[in-house]
């Protein structure tokens, strides 16, 4: 196992260019063109939010913990850079994941529990055969060439958070934002600290308020507009122009200078944080029923849910 990042199977083998995610997505929708044609699904970010909302509501009847949830959105989008998802059943996928991540995570639960649990949430498409979850499971463990040790940005923030001195509510939001990146690309596409850095610049920026989270970054405009000031911020720590001196918010100028003096990408950071930006946008246009209609099609079609 390794005990960093850096020396890690998910830094050699699981950090992807864009490039090469749209390859292997599309060579996997190449070898089932049929497959593609007779069951076409919502955009991929779409259903991942979809998918999110289902570990979440499996997540909460078990009682896990938010890193093991986080383990195993990791898990399942790793799984489906490997399998095309009209071949697998989503919802068995999603319970596979839960259980694996949470033996992983140190915090197991019965192989049956899952099972009950399962059935309960997704009767018409979940088979009470037990085997069946187990089959799934080791079809994980092989897809994913039994690499499962995660390295999580939130142990990044964690750390940082201090240096920064983040309010309660701005750790929450960086957290929150965090949380929402499993629901995109960015888990493959980025370190874990560049994605705790740019949630961290995201929400001093944001300035949260007193009346929760959903008021601070409710809207993708909101987002936006305070992405390209944090951008502008970072431009400016990486030129060395003398920004910093003209910020009035106290820690982001903490923020540019610490970023200035540091090794972080900061081309990363823009990448990551105009990441970010493009999911809110895509988050406000989500419709869940067209989503959980594609899905539940092909699942009924090809007779997954036996």
């Amino acid at each position: 196992m390794a005990a960093n990042y850096w020396e890690s199977t998910q830094r050699r083998n699981w950090q992807y260019t864009r490039e090469q995610l749209a390859d292997l997505r599309k060579k996997l929708e190449e070898e089932e063109p049929k497959l593609v044609q007779m069951y076409p699904l919502p955009q991929l970010r779409h259903m991942s939010i979809y998918f999110n909302q289902q570990i979440a509501r499996l997540g909460k009847r078990l009682g896990v913990r938010q890193q093991a949830i986080a383990t195993a959105q990791m898990y399942i989008r790793r799984f489906y850079t490997k399998v095309e998802v009209r071949r697998t059943n989503p919802y068995l996928v999603i319970a596979a994941a839960v259980y694996l991540a949470c033996k992983m995570e140190e915090c197991p639960h019965h192989i049956r529990l899952l099972v009950a649990e399962g059935r309960t949430l997704w009767p018409d498409f979940f088979s009470s055969d037990t085997s069946k979850l187990g089959e799934c499971e080791f079809f994980l463990i092989s897809k994913m060439s039994s690499q499962m040790i995660i390295h999580q940005p939130y142990r990044s923030l964690t750390s940082l958070q201090s240096i920064f001195s983040l309010t309660q509510e701005e750790s929450a939001l960086a957290w929150s934002i965090i949380n929402d990146h499993y629901m995109t690309d960015m888990p493959l596409l980025f370190a874990p600290h560049i994605v705790a850095v740019t949630a961290i610049l995201l929400s001093i920026v944001l300035r949260p308020n007193t009346t929760g989270l959903q008021s601070a970054s409710g809207s993708a405009g909101n987002m936006a507009n305070a992405a390209h000031q944090a951008l502008r911020s970072v431009s400016q720590a990486k030129s060395g122009n003398g920004g910093a001196q003209s910020a009035a918010d106290a820690k982001v100028v903490r923020f540019q200078e610490w970023l200035a003096e540091s090794d972080i990408d900061i081309e990363a950071v823009v990448d990551c944080t105009q990441e970010v930006i493009s999911f809110y946008e895509v988050q406000e246009q989500y419709n869940e029923k067209p989503c959980k209609e594609q899905i539940n099609r092909f699942v009924k079609a090809r007779g997954l849910d036996k």
